[in-house]
């Protein structure tokens, strides 16, 4: 094993995914209120982008894949308030840092296997551009120049669970999947669709998800002082 993958909302980044959202989208439909955006049909349009994707074949970027679904709904014109969005994020989304907390373990365990020789790399969900990935980054005590490699929704074209969002990384990370250990805290996202990649797997369980209440007694799991005994046992 030579790389670990990370997760960031729920594992590096510790957080109530519903709390957050809602508190997020709260802040976003705030923001765009004040320039003609509905709240109520602003949020669907973006749950609208974000399931197209989550559904996106690689044959663009996720970015596209918004935008895309965002000006069919609101027309091209809405392509001129871009600078609106980019501007949401360097501020108000800030706020939304209320909802999460920090997790030094989660810090020393990524500096740590770093100085272990290991290559490190941020398996996010691209679902947000770079400027808001970067922010949440740093939110959970790191910066974003500790990762090899981090996705956003400008840089590839799938998302979790897709089994090809792991591949894609591993062809840009010029690894092979059996050389890599995905760690996370969602048993769908990160456990399942990267054991289908053929990645190893470790679940962190301090903000577990488990949505369909599945059976996760095979899984490595604990804590992320549990996650560096794992691996330097594993190392030995």
């Amino acid at each position: 094993m030579q790389m670990i993958l990370f997760d960031l909302d729920g594992t590096l980044l510790p957080m109530n995914q519903d709390e957050f959202t809602n508190g997020y989208f709260q802040f976003l439909a705030g923001k765009m209120s004040n320039h003609g955006y509905e709240p109520k049909k602003l949020i669907d349009t973006v749950w609208a982008g974000t399931a197209a994707m989550v559904k996106n074949d690689g044959s663009s970027n996720n970015e596209a894949a918004f935008w895309r679904t965002f000006t069919s709904i609101y027309g091209e014109d809405s392509l001129a308030d871009l600078g609106l969005f980019e501007e949401f994020y360097r501020n108000d989304f800030q706020k939304a840092k209320m909802f999460c907390g920090q997790n030094p373990e989660a810090v020393d365990a990524v500096h740590g296997l770093k100085d272990m020789g290991y290559r490190v790399a941020l398996a996010t969900n691209p679902l947000f551009p770079a400027i808001a990935t970067e922010s949440r980054i740093r939110w959970a005590g790191l910066k974003p120049e500790d990762f090899e490699w981090y996705t956003t929704y400008e840089n590839i074209g799938f998302c979790k669970p897709n089994p090809a969002y792991y591949l894609e990384m591993t062809k840009h990370l010029d690894v092979e999947p059996k050389e890599c250990l995905m760690v996370g805290n969602d048993v769908d996202e990160d456990m399942i669709a990267a054991q289908k990649a053929g990645m190893d797997v470790f679940l962190i369980t301090d903000c577990l998800l488990n949505r369909k209440n599945k059976d996760i007694s095979a899984y490595p799991q604990g804590s992320f002082t549990q996650l560096m005994e794992y691996i330097t046992r594993d190392a030995t």
